[in-house]
């Protein structure tokens, strides 16, 4: 009983260790890389070895989530297995082979090492898909257009505008098939086309779609008004007024209002209309306005007072000057403008000779409808006198004249005598002035120096002799005593006499006075 149950569970031992082995060699899967949808493609699974010489079922597997079984293959004495496959796009991926015994379930399967597979599929069929609306539409909205393929894969795109590349910038994406443009404007107007390529065994296909043309059309832009006078053969006077926009994609309306009240409206592909108005000179006739509308929003104009003044005096002219090197006058401007007139002409006179525009020492500036400006490069050429009248731009009935000026550069450039005088004669007093200041600083300074000088001498004296006459009285050795002499009192006279009583009537009171010794 021992016995048989030793022999069984020898037997399990046994088919446990067999379970666990595995006898086939090592696998090899070997075919293309890369492939075009629709052709036929030969795969080989080959195993190296084979110990247990037995029929081996090769399967061809495409793995993935879901693993799909692409074809088997009985190999009987070890020859490799083929596998024929006609391409299409769900065969890219991994692909492996498997190798296990027929008659065995209780042998591991050989997985054979790892080939990716490139599915091709030329391109085909381009067409442009416009995703953001319309293909016409105002300056500011989102431009999507999209490259759609009945066929294709691995493409690369490439957008063209006109027939020129767009590339990747700011505000434009690129993103495979796509192309977005945030905010357009007129000049992302015109035709696209998208063209996609891919390549396979060195060979490129190529497709173009067809073009689509988009029209990003300009916001008109606020308008500026102006009008000039007419006068008409029966002399009765017209507005001639002009309505124009800078920007705004054709065709443009304009309306013109008076007030409250529409004139008169007109549509143009120019951006610019004219009205004609009825005109009465030196009257206001109300307040004009111009509305300009391209179909996207109503733009106004400021409003214009309807009145045309006659040109009337005076008329001024004023002027200044460029300095060069040495402050020598070698430039002047002019300036003419009337004192009244909404519509003046101005008219520049050298001498008697019309200025008109630029000459070779003269440039003529009409900035702004109140005023004229001429400018002068003063030369020899530039010699005579200057003056401007000042007209009506609709008639010439009234011509009003400014004041002359005589120009020269030799002149310009040289002092007047008055002022030569005036500096010269300054300067002259000038010098006197000083002169005079340090005379009499120097009288001072003498006289102040010999005051001091005798009133010192005179206090020195008195002093010493004061001294002296103490000496002689108090000192116990008269032989020693040496008193001032007559001399020095002598000298002192000689300096002061009137201050001489003085000073003796001082010397007798002192010796009068009493000792005290302590």
């Amino acid at each position: 009983m021992f016995a048989s149950l030793f022999v069984v569970m020898l037997g399990l031992c046994y088919c446990c260790k067999e379970s666990n082995q595995t006898f086939l060699g090592t696998l090899e899967l070997s075919g293309p890389t890369e492939a075009k949808v629709k052709d036929i493609v030969e795969f080989t699974c080959e195993l190296h070895s084979n110990p247990l010489n037995e029929s081996i079922l090769l399967q061809l597997f495409l793995r993935g989530q879901n693993a799909k079984l692409l074809g088997d293959h009985t190999s009987l004495e070890g020859e490799p297995g083929t596998f024929l496959i006609i391409i299409k796009l769900f065969h890219e991926g991994n692909l492996e082979c498997v190798a296990r015994p027929q008659n065995r379930s209780n042998i591991e399967p050989t997985i054979s090492n790892t080939l990716y597979l490139r599915v091709i599929e030329p391109v085909k069929d381009a067409e442009i898909a416009v995703r953001s609306g319309p293909k016409e539409f105002f300056e500011g909205h989102r431009l999507e257009l999209v490259c759609k393929l009945t066929a294709g894969n691995h493409v690369s795109y490439m957008w063209l505008l006109n027939d020129w590349p767009i590339s990747q910038s700011p505000g434009v994406s690129l993103s495979a098939e796509r192309l977005l443009i945030d905010r357009t404007t007129s000049k992302d107007s015109g035709s696209y086309r998208c063209e996609a390529s891919n390549e396979f065994n060195n060979t490129v296909f190529t497709v173009n779609s067809s073009e689509v043309v988009i029209t990003v059309k300009d916001v008109v832009s606020t308008p500026d008004i102006s009008f000039t006078v007419l006068k008409d053969e029966s002399h009765n006077y017209s507005a001639v007024v002009t309505c124009q926009s800078t920007k705004g994609t054709p065709p443009v309306t304009f309306s013109l209002y008076n007030g409250d009240v529409l004139v008169a409206n007109m549509t143009s592909e120019d951006r610019s209309v004219v009205f004609k108005v009825p005109l009465v000179l030196d009257q206001h006739l109300g307040y004009l306005q111009c509305q300009a509308n391209n179909g996207n929003q109503t733009a106004n104009s400021q409003w214009l007072k309807l009145e045309a003044v006659s040109v009337g005096g005076p008329v001024t002219m004023r002027h200044d000057y460029d300095f060069g090197e040495n402050y020598a006058v070698t430039g002047m401007r002019f300036y003419c403008k009337a004192a009244k007139g909404t519509h003046p002409q101005y008219q520049w006179f050298l001498n008697k000779t019309l200025l008109h525009g630029l000459g070779s020492f003269y440039k003529v500036v009409n900035q702004d409808p109140k005023q004229s400006m001429l400018l002068l490069s003063v030369s020899r050429s530039s010699t005579g006198t200057y003056h401007c009248e000042v007209s009506n731009s609709f008639d010439n009935t009234t011509v009003i004249s400014s004041k002359r000026k005589y120009v020269d550069k030799e002149v310009l450039n040289r002092l007047p005598d008055l002022v030569v005088a005036v500096v010269f004669g300054c300067f002259t007093l000038l010098i006197l002035l000083v002169s005079v200041c340090c005379g009499i600083g120097v009288v001072y300074r003498r006289r102040q120096y010999g005051e001091k000088s005798l009133l010192g001498l005179e206090m020195e004296r008195t002093v010493a002799a004061y001294e002296g006459e103490l000496d002689s009285e108090y000192n116990e050795d008269a032989d020693v005593v040496e008193t001032s002499g007559g001399d020095e009192f002598d000298q002192a006279s000689e300096a002061s006499l009137d201050e001489w009583p003085q000073i003796a009537e001082q010397k007798k009171t002192l010796e009068d006075e009493p000792i005290e010794i302590p």
